[in-house]
């Protein structure tokens, strides 16, 4: 073999450390600005301060107290009703009717959702009774709910059942539809059937759905609850905070109205921010479902 053809050994390299300092800025320290911009709970606070300011604002220039109470006056009847107990014992009256009839329709929906996903005349009976009942108006039923329960809690909570069943039936039977036929065929080649085959397998996937629809059907929930207890909480002389605003408004204390549909407002805020949250980071986001 030539010389030509045999090639030269390359020399060594011997490549030396720079200091990053030599680079300039590689990394830049977010200020306090950016750091509390960048930060969710930072930003609603914000926003609802800039409210109450601009609530209190219009309030002073309106100058009727009858018409509109400032935020201040707001909050001063708020703690007044809360220091006396009559606040928060009308709230836990709301609140136990309004998980009683919560639970009942989210259990109502599942059966139904289970029977639209499980067999064709199931999947009828969903379509034609979310096609007769959802269009109809919770405070429609009223009358009737007057007539078959009576005037204490059983009429609420059978409103307040109707209008969270469809809400939660037709977005998780929509859900499990939108699920990708190659998980479905994984759960039948596990040999999944049944209930199994709906909790191992439709339940995750569609659980975006599903929890879409359990914020909507609390949402109407708390809607029906207050105009139920403006009607059953006068007739039979009980009730929750809708009987609160109700007896309020009666006596003209409209600051303690106010407080009462502030109430309502605190109370959405701390599920939606605090327990749909929590459901959503430990489930939807965590499973890479949603940024």
């Amino acid at each position: 073999m030539s010389s030509e053809m045999v090639s030269a050994a390359r020399p060594e390299r011997y490549l030396q450390a720079v200091d990053s300092t030599a680079f300039g800025v590689v990394e830049k320290p977010l200020s306090t600005w950016e750091r509390v911009a960048n930060n969710a709970f930072a930003r609603k606070a914000a926003l609802l301060v800039l409210l109450a300011l601009v609530w209190e604002g219009y309030a002073r220039w309106l100058n009727n107290p009858l018409l509109f109470p400032t935020f201040s006056a707001t909050i001063e009847a708020f703690l007044e009703a809360v220091e006396s107990g009559v606040l928060p014992g009308r709230a836990l009256t709301s609140l136990r009717v309004l998980l009683m009839g919560y639970g009942l329709g989210i259990l109502c929906a599942a059966v139904l959702t289970t029977l639209a996903i499980s067999t064709r005349i199931g999947t009828d009976l969903l379509e034609l009774l979310t096609s007769m009942f959802n269009p109809l108006p919770a405070i429609a039923l009223l009358p009737l709910a007057l007539i078959w329960f009576g005037l204490g809690y059983g009429s609420i909570v059978f409103v307040i059942v109707h209008s969270v069943l469809w809400a939660v039936a037709l977005n998780t039977h929509s859900g499990f539809l939108s699920v990708s036929n190659t998980l479905r065929m994984v759960g039948r080649n596990y040999g999944l059937s049944g209930l199994r085959y709906v909790g191992g397998i439709l339940i995750p996937a569609a659980f975006p759905s599903i929890l879409t629809g359990l914020k909507i059907g609390w949402a109407f929930a708390w809607r029906t609850l207050i105009a139920a207890e403006l009607v059953f909480g006068v007739s039979s002389g009980q009730g929750g905070l809708g009987w609160f605003i109700y007896e309020n408004k009666n006596q003209l204390e409209i600051p303690a109205v106010f407080a009462g549909l502030f109430t309502v407002i605190l109370i959405g805020l701390v599920v939606e921010n605090v327990i749909f949250r929590t459901v959503e980071h430990r489930t939807v986001r965590r499973w890479g479902m949603q940024s």
